[in-house]
């Protein structure tokens, strides 16, 4: 595995490279860095090249003004210009969550820079039906007063709810252990909290966005967790971008974090989409 640091606009991003093959980017969902999903990455190494890297503001990325929180745009650009230094080449992206909605903004601002873009549970409220929207934007609101008044740990617990995480119930394949919060990860999911929340809610991507994307070189697939509950806000914006792309649901693994809870079969069936689209090596 290779490290190194990336100078973008307002940040320094630590990224990971490892593997051979064609360029799979992960973005992660929430609190996730580069070293989130290192059980999955281990998994594909031997057929990608897989690029792995912690967002703006998280871990060992740092930022000329901690206290702004960025745009989805900014970090749409932040990949373009990692995938830029790693490969001339389009490539392919794994979104998860917020991750999902950051490649979306990329593969609308920057068409042909992917081939393909799963996004996993793409936190994209805007492409709801405007009820609905307005009511997940309210819930997400209610989540950051939480935090705000009593701290991470009493967010957590309405961040899970919001994405149908349910850790007593939770399925894991047999190898993998629950990753713990320590004073790191606390730290990113505080930042996720205080920032990335309100990115997420700010964000414009929408129909029009969708509808643009369809028009587009990228094959982007919505996918969803096949243990999802169906209702949560992550598995309608996939459905409804399904629906706008006039494609089907993927189903993967688990569930809203799957590429956690179950690496092995993850990145199996993520393998076999990857090559039913003609993108793996």
């Amino acid at each position: 595995m290779t490290t190194a640091l990336l100078t973008t606009a307002g940040a320094r991003i630590h990224y990971q490279v490892q593997g051979a093959g064609p360029v799979l980017l992960i973005s992660q969902s929430g609190e996730g860095n580069a070293d989130r999903s290192a059980d999955l990455v281990s998994r594909l190494a031997g057929r990608y090249t897989v690029v792995t890297y912690d967002r703006r503001g998280l871990s060992r990325s740092t930022l000329d003004e901690p206290d702004r929180t960025p745009t989805v745009a900014e970090h749409a650009d932040d990949v373009h210009r990692l995938l830029a230094a790693v490969t001339d080449r389009p490539a392919m992206m794994l979104g998860c969550s917020f991750g999902g909605l950051i490649g979306l903004q990329l593969a609308h601002d920057h068409p042909g820079q992917l081939s393909t873009l799963i996004a996993h549970e793409p936190a994209a409220p805007r492409l709801l039906p405007a009820e609905e929207c307005a009511g997940t934007l309210d819930a997400l609101a209610g989540i950051q007063e939480v935090f705000h008044r009593d701290g991470w740990q009493a967010a957590l617990r309405g961040v899970m709810a919001a994405t149908g995480i349910d850790p007593a119930r939770q399925e894991r394949e047999p190898e993998v252990r629950p990753q713990p919060f320590g004073p790191e990860r606390a730290a990113d999911f505080t930042a996720f909290l205080a920032h990335d929340l309100t990115t997420l809610c700010r964000s414009t991507f929408g129909a029009a966005g969708a509808d643009a994307l369809a028009a587009g070189p990228t094959r982007v697939v919505p996918a969803i967790g096949a243990a999802t509950d169906p209702t949560v806000y992550s598995y309608r914006c996939a459905e409804v971008l399904a629906g706008r792309l006039g494609t089907g649901l993927t189903r993967l693994p688990g569930g809203h974090n799957g590429n956690l809870t179950h690496p092995r079969a993850f990145a199996a069936r993520l393998d076999e989409v990857l090559t039913a689209a003609g993108q793996a090596g």
